[in-house]
């Protein structure tokens, strides 16, 4: 009897551990389906769409002029123009209160007439209210989000959402005479109206040359290092990333990157890229290296190409770039290139 009860106990072991790997391949294949769906691409933008205006972000004071200038742009681009209600609103740092910024952006969301929502500038504050937004709807009427910087929380967040966005110049970005931006406004431009994009890049000495093609991800390094242990981390696992930053130390930057490391963002990534590293600061303390053999540092155990100087970031040439999306990098020391898949 005691035999026939151990005999009976260990098949029914068998039998649920049988159940359970089971389970966990099922599992695995699920998340497998789910990691290779394709992502959202929200609709070209054509003449006749609506384009809204928000700021979740920084306050907006005294840049009334910008906002016009916006505005008239866009509307030379034959688009409709919907300002946000809380866009000159003013709280301390803030353009509105976290909930009034919250609500400015739900709505553009929520509405399926619009097609784009342009963030009327960075600074800091979108993730304060990053939580406070709802996709569902978005997800039945899918739209263009655009800003850099501080928007880079939104770009995360649509990333995760399974959709394409556009890294681009922002309101605030527009300068009187728009020929000293042309290469910035025109490929703005091309990316909302789903004109193909390509560049050329001129080569670097510290380029770490490859081939490599994935979806592009990324955007501000302190906002990514911000994000780092929360819902709106990034998995950069087969992507290439694209970073930039400004007016930061030397020292701030290398901690950042290795943080990103140690949280396993270069593990599997498939190459990297620099935008601008802007209005470096001097620590008392010199860091003793150049900001490119700073970065090269940080990923030399990693064999993806990495890609210096994209002109994209906190400069005036600022190309638009469109998160999600998968590109072709070619790096070499004379020339590179960066093609978007259509």
């Amino acid at each position: 009897m005691i035999f026939k009860r151990i005999t009976y106990t260990l098949l029914i072991l068998t039998l649920v551990c049988h159940n359970m790997v089971l389970a966990q391949s099922s599992n695995v294949t699920y998340s497998n389906t789910t990691m290779s769906k394709p992502f959202i691409k929200p609709q070209s933008l054509k003449a006749g769409d609506s384009v809204a205006i928000v700021a979740p972000s920084g306050i907006l004071k005294n840049r009334e002029k910008e906002i016009t200038q916006a505005k008239e742009l866009l509307k030379s681009w034959g688009l409709n123009v919907i300002i946000g209600e809380h866009v000159f609103k003013k709280d301390n740092h803030f353009a509105g209160t976290d909930n009034q910024r919250a609500e400015d952006f739900q709505k553009a969301l929520d509405n399926p007439n619009i097609k784009a929502i342009w963030c009327a500038r960075g600074g800091y504050g979108t993730v304060r209210m990053i939580d406070k937004i709802d996709f569902t709807k978005f997800k039945e009427s899918p739209k263009w989000v655009i800003g850099y910087s501080d928007i880079t929380a939104i770009h995360n967040q649509l990333n995760i959402e399974g959709s394409e966005s556009i890294h681009a110049m922002m309101c605030t970005s527009l300068k009187d005479d728009l020929s000293e931006i042309e290469n910035t406004v025109e490929t703005f431009r091309c990316a909302l109206f789903g004109q193909p994009l390509s560049y050329t890049i001129e080569g670097s000495k510290h380029n770490k040359k490859g081939n490599a093609s994935g979806a592009l991800v990324g955007g501000n390094l302190t906002l990514l290092h911000t994000m780092l242990g929360s819902k709106t981390s990034i998995d950069t696992s087969g992507k290439i990333l694209f970073i930039e930053e400004i007016g930061e130390y030397k020292y701030h930057i290398d901690r950042m990157l290795q943080s990103l490391k140690r949280a396993g963002y270069f593990d599997n990534l498939k190459g990297l890229i620099v935008g601008d590293m802007s209005n470096l600061r001097k620590n008392t303390t010199p860091w003793g290296t150049t900001i490119e053999q700073l970065i090269l540092g940080v990923v030399a155990e990693y064999d993806f190409p990495v890609l210096f100087n994209f002109p994209a970031g906190h400069e005036d040439d600022n190309r638009a770039l469109i998160f999600g999306r998968t590109i072709q990098l070619a790096v070499g020391s004379e020339q590179s290139s960066v093609v978007f898949n259509n």
